[in-house]
């Protein structure tokens, strides 16, 4: 099995999450975050007035998953959450132990 970690923007959240509607899950949650990537996302001015670095608002939808599945799962996810600009989100891909050892 497979746990898949989604971050995306929030306006990127619902088209994400009708994509999974018929998927094989086996379980899926929803969180609302803040973060940032590379960009960094910094705001205000340089010079005399202080620069801060923001955290944008995310949605983090985590969903597990068989593994044999986990592939085809992640492709769609790429087609459908990519816009094409910067900040798009990030894919996560962990392995999940059975914790029955």
């Amino acid at each position: 099995m497979k746990q898949i970690v989604v971050v995306v923007k929030p306006y990127l959240a619902e088209q994400v999450l009708d994509s999974l509607r018929r998927a094989p899950l086996h379980a899926l949650s929803v969180q609302e975050v803040k973060g940032f990537g590379r960009q960094k996302s910094y705001l205000g001015q340089y010079g005399d007035s202080d620069y801060t670095e923001a955290f944008l608002p995310k949605v983090q939808i985590t969903l597990w998953v068989d593994e044999e599945r986990s592939e085809e799962l992640i492709q769609n996810l790429c087609r459908v959450a990519r816009s094409g600009r910067m900040g798009d989100g990030k894919i996560f891909v962990l392995p999940v132990a059975s914790g029955h050892e």
